[in-house]
């Protein structure tokens, strides 16, 4: 049995997990509590000093470790692996993809297909030229934390304000990691502490996801992001997409050549696109070197096998290629239920009881609630800058429209209550 270490494990993707097919092989083990890794104040240093500590007191042979979470998962993995003789991608890839300027400076050598970006530092007094609206955003942050839209000049003086109170949570950390790396001059001086403004984009937003084997880069799914109307807020993640086969194979172009430029190996990663069907053009919005763990179970409501299984093969140093199809469903999204605007208190929840009814009556869906009655929305860990997270609700059906029908169904039967006082 190979012994594999997670880093961030929890109950749900350890389910996942225990359904794929490299299963039957492995023995899977937690490294490190997920709520630790999303404290507010982790202490990088002393998480992998506790890692090792729990690694070098291990009984038995230590034959992957792996994390499907963002960070500071993507970026632990790489340090520990390297120490322990294991196969991840190199840290200085992975570093790349995730600082944001980096990225975008790599990606300006290979490709065209990139919003106008620069550099925004803390104390700016004035917008980079690259007219509005744009985003900022810090150059290191997750689940579009602190990422703000930027109409006018004092759009931009209030979103560095919030900027300036906030980016030290995952900024101070970033740095961490960043003393591991031997930085080029440029990112040398940018720290992790900075922040990246970009030409805001329009059309859809679609990724591919894909693996890096022996060198290769190999993409293998599209898949559609769809937003709220009027929102940059993700309403769902729809597996296949729904885009010409010829859009999708200028995708996996351009991520290929980006993929090469950055110098990822041995991982899987996902490339997030806006596409504008009427200029027929196409923009990357940002490089991550990991699969999505939420997307693991569209994999296995359309093709039969969760994405996990080969972020598993490729740690383990076999194949990653997987058949396509095979799964129950032919369509299947992960969508979320959010409430917009105020913050406020849940003073009820749907109780386990009515979540499992709505499962047992609508075969394909799974619903996980996201808030704890009693705990203001503002302390919810991974929210975009503009809505707070209800429930996601995983589906799988025979077409978009039925899809639809079973989320509105969920949506209908669940039941939320605030106190706004």
């Amino acid at each position: 049995m190979d012994n594999v270490f997670v880093v961030g494990m929890e109950e749900h993707n350890r389910q996942v997990l225990l359904r794929t097919p490299s299963a039957e092989h492995c023995r899977f083990h937690g490294l490190l509590p997920l709520e630790e890794l999303r404290d507010d104040k982790v202490d990088i240093e002393e998480m992998l000093a506790k890692a090792r500590r729990i690694l070098d007191g291990f009984d038995g042979s230590i034959d992957a470790i792996v994390g499907y979470w963002d960070f500071p998962v993507t970026l632990m993995v790489p340090i520990l692996c390297a120490e322990y003789g294991l196969r991840s991608p190199a840290l200085e890839a992975v570093v790349t993809c995730e600082h944001k300027y980096w990225s975008r400076l790599e990606q300006s050598k290979v490709i065209d297909e990139h919003p106008a970006f620069a550099l925004v530092q803390l104390d700016d007094t004035e917008p980079p030229d690259l007219g509005f609206p744009m985003w900022v955003k810090p150059v290191k942050s997750a689940s579009s934390d602190l990422a703000f839209r930027v109409e006018d000049d004092r759009d931009f003086e209030e979103a560095l304000r919030k900027l300036r109170e906030g980016i030290d949570r995952i900024g101070v950390p970033f740095e961490q990691i960043l003393a591991h790396v031997d930085l080029p001059p440029e990112i040398a001086t940018v720290g992790g502490r900075s922040c990246l403004a970009e030409a805001a984009l329009h059309g859809v937003q679609v990724a591919v996801e894909g693996y890096v084997h022996q060198g290769e880069p190999v993409v293998y799914s599209t898949l559609d992001s769809v937003d709220y109307p009027g929102s940059p807020a993700f309403l769902c993640h729809r597996y296949p997409s729904e885009l010409p086969e010829e859009v999708s194979r200028r995708m996996a172009e351009v991520a290929t050549k980006a993929i090469r430029q950055v110098g990822l190996d041995n991982t899987l990663f996902s490339v997030e696109f806006f596409y504008d069907p009427v200029e027929e053009r196409l923009d990357v919005v940002e490089i991550n070197p990991r699969h999505s763990q939420a997307h693991a179970e569209l994999f296995e409501l359309v093709d039969g096998i969760p994405n996990h299984e080969r972020m598993l093969r490729l740690a383990l140093g076999r194949s990653p290629n997987l058949p396509a199809g095979g799964g129950e469903y032919a369509v299947a999204g992960q969508w979320f239920h959010r409430r917009f605007g105020e913050d406020g208190v849940p003073v009820r929840v749907p109780t386990d009881e009515e979540v499992r009814e709505l499962e047992e009556t609508l075969p394909g869906v799974s619903i996980e609630i996201v808030p704890d009655q009693g705990v203001p929305l503002t302390e919810l860990d991974a929210q975009d800058s503009y809505s707070f997270e209800l429930a996601k609700i995983t589906i799988g059906a025979q077409d978009g429209v039925e899809m639809r029908a079973k989320y509105e169904r969920c949506v209908e039967g669940m039941r939320f209550e605030f106190d706004t006082d």
